[in-house]
Parts: structure tokens; C-alpha cells; sequence
């Protein structure tokens, strides 16, 4: 037994002073990480260059004024892609392509409308036929108007009630909605204002008041939705809102006839271009996208719908370029083809996206206008949102506060369907819908200041994300 104590002894005394040697190691320092970049002073860096030398502004008059209305399948937008080609040059872009687009031709040709009560004389109400309505072609369509206001009055009268009736729907945006983008897609979403669903009931045409804020009787287009398996494709128009007034007063009274005389017309199909430019990525291929729609309607100049979200898109790739730099992602510009009738140049970007199996971490679109700023809709999961809220206060002196919507439903959006992350600049929209697909939406309407500071927080998003993710 002393033998075998006398062993272990020695052994148990060892461990003992191991133990204790290693109890005594000097603790290890913490390493704390050291930020790469002073994000407020780079802020400031991209707001002074944009306020400073930021040219969006001057690129929007050339845009609106000697490019002008730019609408799809039009000689307006050949000329528009040409003009963003040489832009996208003159940015910084390093790679720039055109990219295939099928588009509807529609042409809007000729259009009247007239009403009158009793044996009166027919009176002209300025009118605009929806984008890719059916006309009548050019000959006049004379029939008794008949008043709905809601989906209720509507559902309540008989198909004999509305056969080769006009269909006059008087149903305003909801005015007390505080966020008109809200207001006006409840409106807009409303079968009521459906050619489909009134021709289906046996009515002759559609007249629905314009969807506006504004009070006056400038008409602001819509583009008609039609099913499949339509066998009657009705013609369908908007009226300004002064008009629409007047004619339910009428129609209160007493009866009321239209004529209505449209050559608006579908060709077949054009091949149009989105066009894209890029500054490639410095660490990886990862893309990071910023859209928005190239074409306006035939009539208007289209400024802040979406000239403005245009030469935004541009003034980000400059901006990067004149501070020189170093993004590790491809910052990606795409403006878009055929958003106002149609949507295809979307829809052909993201399929681009999916075949050729390119990894895009963000895409960002700028289609509300060129008003200021307030914040970033996050139309993502709930995680990536979570990495984007430590970020406010970069943020806030710059008036920027609002990051709590959740819904991208600009030309990006088709691109969720591949679970891409997407936002959408969120701006001031109380005038957006004064303007809004109307002859009224021209270069004068844009502040400068306004345009700029959402061309600074564009970009600082984009900085940011490059960054980070």
C-alpha cells in the first residue's frame, strides 16, 4: 500500500500545480472591432457631392423637354433610349446594354366624348381613353349613361338594367386616407372601375372619374385590365373630376345620353429596350439593383412619373464614381420599358434575373415622384429589415425617419418572386396625385432641392448596403 501511495502521490501533486499554473495565464485582451467607415462622415461626404455638383436636375429637362412624352412602342421612346444610353455613359456606368422588351402597340388616335339632356345640343367633355382600351372604331357610340358609385349599386341592378348602357362610375380616392399612395390604390384595385366587369353586365362603355387629388378637370389616365376570355371588350375612359361633378348632377335630374367616338386601337407587338449600365463590383459579382420606368404616357412629359426616379438612378452611379468609391457589389441600373401600359420590361428583367441565375442582394426603385424624401418602404423579411433599423439615425439629419412600410410596388417588385430584398423610396406624395398620368405632370412641377435630397438618400441607402451586406 506505501508503494502505491508513494506513486500517485507525485502524479496527484502534478495535476495539482497544473491546475494552478494555468489558473494564473494572463487573461486574453478583448479585440473590439473598429468600424470601417465613419458612417456619418460618409453621409456627409455623398450629400455635400450630390447639393454641391449633382447634375439630376439638368438631366431632368433634357429628359422632359427635348425628349419629351416617351410612351412604349413610339419613336418618344427610341429617342429616350438613346438619351439614357449616353446618360449612363456620361454617369460612370462601365458596362451598358439594351435588353429585349415585347410591347403592346396602342394607339390612342382619335377621341370625343359628348353628352347632352333632352332635345339640348350635345356638349364636349375633354375625356382620355384608358391605356389599351378597345375604341369604337371611329364610329359613334350614342347610349343613355347610367350612375353607380359603389360595387353595392352595382351589384343591385340587372343585367337588362345595364345593357347598352354607358356605365359612368363617380367614385372619388378616399381624401381622408392621409397617405394618398394608399388612397389611390384602393381606388385604382376597385372592380368597379373594371371594363371587364361592366362589359360582362351588358354595358356599352365605362366612363369613371379620374383617380386625383386635385380639384379641377385636367383627366389622368388608367390603363384598362381585360380578362382572357373577354368576348365583348368594352371602351373604357376617365373624365376630370370637375366634369364627373357636373355630370351626376345632371344625371340626378334627368336623363342623360354620351357620344362616344374613339379610334384607340391595339397593333400587335414592338421591341422596345430597358436599358441597363453598371459600375462591376470590386470584391464579387453580387448585384445590387436601382430602377426605374424609362416611358410616360403618349401626352405627358412624364417628370415626376417617373423622369424624376430616371435621373435619380443616374445620379447615384455618378456620385459613386466622383467620391471614387470602392463598392464590393455591381451597382446595377435598369430603366425600365413599358411600365405605364403594360409592365413587360419588369417582368423581362426579372426572367433575365432567373435564367441566368444571378445573385442580387437588393434592388431599390424610385417611382413617386420627385418630392423629398421621408424614408425607405422594406419589402423583405423580417431579419433584413433588422439589419437595416441600426442605420436610422445615419439617416435622420436627413430627413429621413420612415422605415416602417413594408411594400415595393414599383417596377422591382416582380423581383420578390425570387426572393430578392427589395425597398422603394418613400417621398412627400400629398401633390404626387395632382399630377400623377396627367398632361399637368410636366418639368415645372419639380423642385430641384427635392429631387437632389432624394438622389442623396438614394444613394447613402445603396452605400450602406454595399457595405454591410
Amino acid at each position: 500500500m506505501k508503494k502505491i501511495f508513494i506513486i500517485i502521490l507525485p502524479l496527484f501533486l502534478s495535476g495539482f500545480l497544473f491546475s494552478q499554473n494555468k489558473n494564473h495565464k494572463k487573461p486574453q485582451k478583448k479585440v473590439v472591432p473598429v468600424a470601417k467607415f465613419n458612417y456619418y462622415d460618409e453621409f456627409k461626404k455623398i450629400s455635400d457631392e450630390i447639393l454641391s455638383n449633382g447634375n439630376a436636375y439638368e438631366n431632368l429637362a433634357e429628359l422632359t423637354k427635348k425628349v419629351g412624352p416617351r410612351f412604349s412602342a413610339t419613336p418618344g421612346y427610341e429617342k429616350a433610349t438613346e438619351w439614357a444610353e449616353k446618360k449612363l455613359q456620361e454617369a460612370g456606368a462601365e458596362n451598358i446594354w439594351k435588353q429585349k422588351v415585347k410591347v403592346p402597340v396602342w394607339i390612342r388616335g382619335r377621341e370625343s366624348l359628348q353628352i347632352k339632356t333632352g332635345n339640348g345640343d350635345w356638349k364636349s367633355i375633354r375625356m382620355l381613353s384608358f391605356g389599351n382600351s378597345e375604341g369604337t372604331n371611329g364610329k359613334d357610340i350614342i347610349a343613355d349613361i347610367i350612375l353607380v358609385n359603389d360595387f353595392s349599386e352595382l351589384n343591385s341592378l340587372t343585367s337588362a338594367q345595364l345593357k347598352d348602357k354607358i356605365v359612368f362610375v363617380n367614385s372619388p380616392i378616399d381624401q381622408k386616407i392621409v397617405n394618398t399612395v394608399d388612397s389611390y390604390l384602393i381606388a385604382a384595385k376597385s372592380k368597379l372601375i373594371s371594363a371587364s366587369v361592366i362589359g360582362k353586365r351588358g354595358a356599352k362603355g365605362l366612363i369613371i372619374r379620374s383617380l386625383t387629388t386635385a380639384n379641377n378637370n385636367t383627366p389622368h389616365a388608367k390603363m384598362v385590365y381585360y380578362e382572357a376570355d373577354d368576348k365583348v371588350r368594352i371602351p373604357a375612359l376617365t373624365i376630370g373630376v370637375q366634369s364627373a361633378d357636373e355630370l351626376e348632377k345632371l344625371l340626378k335630374k334627368q336623363p342623360v345620353k354620351a357620344k362616344l367616338n374613339m379610334t384607340a386601337e391595339l397593333k400587335g407587338e414592338a421591341i422596345n429596350h430597358n436599358i441597363i449600365g453598371e459600375i462591376p463590383g470590386n470584391k464579387d459579382k453580387k448585384v445590387i439593383v436601382l430602377g426605374a420606368q424609362l416611358d410616360s404616357w403618349d401626352f405627358a412629359e412624364g417628370a415626376h412619373d417617373d423622369g424624376a426616379g430616371v435621373v435619380q438612378c443616374l445620379e447615384v452611379l455618378r456620385t459613386i464614381k466622383s467620391l471614387g468609391i470602392n463598392n464590393n457589389h455591381t451597382i446595377r441600373v435598369v430603366l425600365y420599358a413599358n411600365s405605364e401600359n403594360g409592365g413587360m420590361g419588369k417582368d423581362t428583367y426579372m426572367e433575365y434575373v432567373k435564367k441566368k441565375e444571378e445573385k442580387h442582394i437588393f434592388a431599390l426603385g424610385s417611382d413617386s415622384g420627385g418630392y423629398s424624401p421621408r424614408g425607405f418602404a422594406l419589402d423583405m423579411s423580417p431579419q433584413r429589415r433588422r439589419l437595416i433599423y441600426p442605420w436610422k439615425n445615419y439617416f435622420l439629419p436627413y430627413g429621413i425617419y420612415d422605415f416602417d412600410r413594408t411594400d415595393a410596388i414599383q417596377d422591382v417588385s416582380p423581383l420578390k418572386r425570387l426572393d430578392i430584398p427589395l425597398a422603394e423610396l418613400v417621398v412627400d406624395t400629398q401633390r404626387y396625385f395632382d399630377y400623377h398620368h396627367s398632361s399637368e405632370d410636366t418639368f415645372d412641377k419639380v423642385n430641384k432641392r427635392e429631387l437632389l435630397m432624394g438622389a442623396v438618400a438614394m444613394t447613402q441607402m445603396i452605400f450602406m448596403i454595399d457595405q454591410n451586406w
